[in-house]
């Protein structure tokens, strides 16, 4: 193998909370002799590794600045608000935006939520990091409003979470460089959309051959009778004699 001939390979980035097995499996289960390798990057960075070749393509949360990015969004996440286990939000089933007015809630710089603030009273600093934020629940500094995706990530056994309303969602998308959309692009995006390894979209299809018509050949024009149907043919071996095998009256000399 010279320098110039790489094998090809496909590099899939993912934000935090996004689990990306099932579609891995479905692509090493399709496209075998292309390996995937995983990229973790964070909400934020997650443009910059597409735009800059760090990736081929990957899940995002939105919104994102699409001017050179293409995105189709996959699904829409509840957010929830994460507490300790013997809050008294812990004996109900959801919580309300109001319900948090008098509640401390805390407000990572890696937020992903697309608000200027989240509802209640802020803490007198911002923690780093959602990591860093689920610590401060679990000393009992105030709660946490995130994706139920990143509360199961971040999931310690002194705290719970109860979905709340009225406020914003996030949403995952699969994005990747628009000048790029590639083969093996084409072709994880059929395995994101659920396509069959023979759907007509996308470089694994096969396309469907066209059905050729036999041509009749010499041979075909005496073809045999089929089962109980006459040949034609009398049963004294004449051909064309009168129907049921009757004979007709012997003519005379004249």
């Amino acid at each position: 193998m010279t320098g110039s001939e790489i094998p090809p390979s496909f590099r899939l980035a993912y934000v935090p909370g996004v689990t990306p097995t099932k579609w891995v499996r479905i692509w090493n289960e399709r496209l075998p002799e292309i390996p995937l390798t995983l990229v973790a990057v964070t909400a934020a960075e997650a443009s910059d590794v597409l735009r800059g070749g760090g990736a081929d393509a990957g899940f995002v949360r939105l919104p994102i600045d699409r001017t050179d990015l293409s995105a189709i969004p996959l699904y829409t996440e509840t957010t929830v608000v994460v507490i300790p286990k013997d809050h008294i939000a812990a004996a109900v089933d959801e919580v309300s935006a109001e319900d948090l007015a008098d509640e401390i809630v805390l407000h990572p710089l890696d937020d992903t939520l697309d608000w200027e603030r989240p509802p209640g009273r802020p803490a007198i600093e911002r923690p780093a990091t959602t990591a860093d934020a689920v610590e401060l629940v679990a000393a009992g500094v105030g709660l946490l409003i995130v994706p139920q995706s990143l509360a199961r990530l971040h999931h310690r056994k002194d705290l719970t979470y109860r979905p709340v309303t009225g406020v914003p969602e996030s949403r995952i998308a699969l994005s990747w460089p628009e000048d790029a959309t590639t083969d093996m692009v084409e072709d994880f995006i059929g395995i994101v959309r659920g396509r069959t390894v023979n759907s007509s979209r996308g470089r694994t299809a096969t396309p469907p051959q066209p059905k050729q018509r036999k041509r009749p050949d010499a041979g075909d024009a005496r073809r045999k009778p089929a089962a109980g149907k006459s040949s034609g043919k009398s049963a004294r071996g004449g051909s064309g004699g009168p129907k049921g095998g009757k004979r007709g009256k012997p003519r005379r000399r004249p």
